[in-house]
């Protein structure tokens, strides 16, 4: 029996190391962001966790510039650019969670949160029985 309580002990013991790491990492990961601007600096987009634009900037000549329809096209890069390099900084945070030869985007797609890698019961350790 003193067998099974230790490995059972030891796998409580993993299983609390990598919940800690795990929790860094999504402390992490509600630190990203990015800034991407155009090449003409009249558009500048910030975009932090998880993709949520935080603020958009212009050049106050943007509005003499750019049509438009020249303005939103160009906004919508500078989106695009600055989400794909959050979504850049998630992959690699998460990367070592990904078992192997499962797309990332299974794991960690729309909706997942960290509750979805934590077992129902938090703790394993075995209690003695009289």
């Amino acid at each position: 029996m003193d067998e099974f309580r230790a490995a059972m002990d030891g796998l409580a013991a993993e299983y609390d190391r990598q919940a800690e790491r795990l929790r860094d990492v999504y402390g992490r990961l509600g630190e990203l962001s990015a800034t991407a601007s155009s090449r003409d600096r009249m558009v500048t987009v910030t975009v932090g966790p998880r993709g949520r634009v935080q603020k958009i900037e212009f050049d106050p000549r943007a509005y003499r510039r750019l049509s438009p329809s020249e303005l939103a096209q160009t906004i919508m890069e500078q989106i695009d650019a600055a989400t794909a390099e959050v979504a850049e900084g998630t992959r690699e945070l998460m990367a070592p969670f990904v078992p192997e030869g499962l797309p990332y985007e299974e794991v960690f797609g729309e909706g997942v949160d960290l509750a979805s890698f934590l077992p129902r019961s938090a703790d394993l350790r075995v209690e003695e029985r009289g």
